[in-house]
């Protein structure tokens, strides 16, 4: 493919607006030539949540060679991963503005905010430190290498479980899920930051959150499915662990009068881990720094693993 080919970048779809000028502005700064679908070698994809849409606008594109997908997670995506195309995703855009929510999910947790918050009266001192507490990580991609980094003032004590056990800095351990039952055993906080895949679906079930500590909490800011929120729900009302901090659930939204917005113990956000205002402008980025690799021909960053589906 020449360098001129790879200047024709398609971005769709335009139906969310902000998302897709930012892309397009990005092409265009980057050094793209926009182009319709039928033209273009890659497509920047506008719209995590029109993938209904992708099969359609892909089959018009001939000389397609390179997708960029918006989000890391791309499970809405996966039937669609064609090993004959590059794929990136938004793998570590948005790591810091998630890592910082997971403390901040922690500490509410830890210092009982779920309940002095909402107090109309002088509530009970109760509260714990994250200072030199037990920290396991489920997952070993761009977040759980910022929040590694942003724990370091609090003399942590981290424990990562991933797919591979080479060592990340920053953690003490790093096991392989294998080993994720004693990985969890010491816990102070269980962060769930995991890629949702068939093998990782409802892998926070009733056998897992049992063999947490009884006072130990579980921050999930990956994917709602990865736990089975039937099992959260005995778990939290029955007093197996301690507390559970949600930026996603399952099903999402949290439809109103689910049990778990009745548990005191269950800190529920609405997936605010990474909001437009604070995504758009690494998405962007993003695209920008790919686009001018891609017509580069140099590596480009974020690629999915179409064989693992992440």
């Amino acid at each position: 493919m020449t360098s001129m080919n790879r200047r024709r970048i398609a971005v769709a779809p335009t139906s969310r607006p902000a998302m897709f000028d930012a892309m397009m502005q990005a092409v265009i700064d980057a050094g793209g030539e926009p182009a319709p679908i039928a033209e273009a070698s890659a497509l920047m994809w506008a719209d995590p949540a029109a993938a209904a849409e992708f099969p359609g606008v892909v089959e018009a594109a001939p000389e397609l060679e390179w997708v960029q997908l918006p989000y890391a997670g791309i499970e809405n995506f996966a039937d669609q991963l064609d090993p004959s195309k590059t794929w990136t995703c938004g793998k570590g855009v948005y790591a810091e503005p998630v890592a910082e929510h997971i403390i901040a999910l922690t500490l509410a947790g830890f210092r009982h905010l779920h309940t002095s918050i909402p107090a109309r009266s002088w509530p009970k001192q109760q509260g714990r430190n994250l200072l030199g507490a037990n920290v396991t990580v489920i997952g070993g991609g761009g977040i759980t290498e910022s929040l590694l980094t942003l724990l370091e003032p609090w003399r942590k004590k981290v424990t990562v479980v991933r797919r591979s056990a080479t060592p990340l800095e920053g953690a003490v351990r790093t096991v392989t899920m294998d080993d994720v039952t004693s990985a969890i055993a010491h816990a102070d906080v269980v962060v769930i930051a995991a890629a949702l895949t068939d093998e990782t679906r409802g892998m926070v079930d009733a056998d897992f959150l049992r063999a947490m500590n009884d006072d130990a909490w579980l921050i999930n800011v990956a994917r709602g499915g990865l736990i089975v929120t039937d099992d959260l729900v005995d778990a939290l009302t029955e007093g197996v662990i301690a507390g559970a901090g949600l930026d996603v659930t399952d099903p999402e939204p949290l439809p109103h009068g689910h049990p778990l917005w009745e548990i005191e113990n269950c800190i529920i956000t609405p997936h605010v881990g990474n909001t437009p205002e604070m995504g758009l402008p690494l998405i962007a980025e993003r695209v920008r720094r790919n686009v001018e690799r891609w017509i580069a021909e140099e590596p480009l960053v974020g690629l999915v693993d179409v064989e693992a589906g992440y």
